[in-house]
């Protein structure tokens, strides 16, 4: 495994009675944090069994030793973007992604590959080669990305989003008459999807029947979730092309949706995070009140 880093060894505990390698508790390990974690690690060739390259249906009966590796992927260029860093430490950062850019992916410009350049590396033992996103906001969409820079960090962070343990709070642009609050519990994509709004403030246009600043709490996270579910209620966000209403959508301004913060338990001090990000001059524009924070609410 030249192309690989061990990252822990582990002996099994006598167990009651033999069980499948991908039906072993995900929980003797330290480096994988759920079940379908440790299927992936096996298909992808990086389990060990005794010294030999592990398969799902391997039988585990206990006292065998049982390595985990990470691939070692060859770095890609870092991308020379600077971008707002909200919080940092050796552990994690939450950093405000720009419209236009992909969190993660194959091409060179997104933010997973502008992190090096804005972060400091970890001198933590466990800490990873580059800093990584540990969740995602939509390509157009601004705002507070969660960031992982230890293998332990992201795990705990992982676990933190797979339980709903971060409260995400969104600033919406909305078009249209709408109740000043409610509940958006329309499925997304035939899965189950929960939010709740509260509209913060109105402005009269002809054009757009209406704006509406609106302060969103998602409380599941599928893809594009606020914007067709604020679309299926008939209040498309504001230069929203995929899912706005013909002739009523503003173009040259981009998405008027920001991840304006994130709460959670820092996985290592055990504190309080609440970390925001300031909104968009655009949002200023049409209103002006937020200039002084008084129509900010984070709950």
């Amino acid at each position: 495994m030249s192309t690989t880093r061990r990252l822990e060894t582990i002996t099994v505990p006598a167990l009651a009675a033999t069980v499948r390698l991908s039906d072993l508790p995900h929980h003797y390990f330290g480096t994988i944090a759920s079940r379908k974690g440790l299927k992936k690690a096996i298909d992808k060739g990086l389990v060990t069994v005794n010294g030999r390259v592990a398969y799902s249906g391997d039988h585990i009966s206990g006292g065998e030793t049982i390595e985990r590796f990470e691939a070692m992927q060859q770095q890609s260029p870092i991308l020379e973007l600077k971008v707002k860093v909200l919080y940092e430490d050796e552990h994690l950062a939450v950093v405000c992604k720009p419209a236009g850019l992909e969190v993660s992916g194959n091409r060179k410009w997104t933010l997973q590959h502008a992190l090096a350049f804005n972060l400091t590396a970890s001198s933590q033992p466990d800490a990873l080669p580059r800093p990584e996103p540990v969740h995602r906001i939509d390509h157009p969409t601004t705002g507070a990305v969660l960031v992982g820079k230890t293998v332990a960090a992201v795990m705990a962070l992982n676990r933190l989003f797979e339980t709903r343990a971060v409260t995400k709070t969104y600033h919406a642009i909305c078009i249209g008459h709408m109740p000043t609050c409610g509940e958006m519990i329309t499925p997304v994509d035939d899965k189950p999807s929960s939010a709740s709004f509260t509209v913060l403030s109105c402005l009269a246009s002809t054009k757009y029947g209406g704006l509406n600043l609106l302060c969103l709490h998602p409380h599941t996270g599928r893809r594009h979730q606020l914007r067709k579910q604020l679309a299926e209620m008939g209040n498309p966000i504001l230069g929203d092309r995929e899912y706005g209403i013909e002739g009523r959508i503003m173009t040259g301004n981009g998405l008027y949706l920001h991840a304006s913060s994130l709460r959670f338990t820092h996985p290592v001090t055990n504190g309080e995070m609440t970390v925001k990000a300031d909104l968009p001059k655009k949002f200023l524009k049409l209103f002006p009140d937020l200039e002084s924070g008084t129509l900010m609410r984070i709950d």
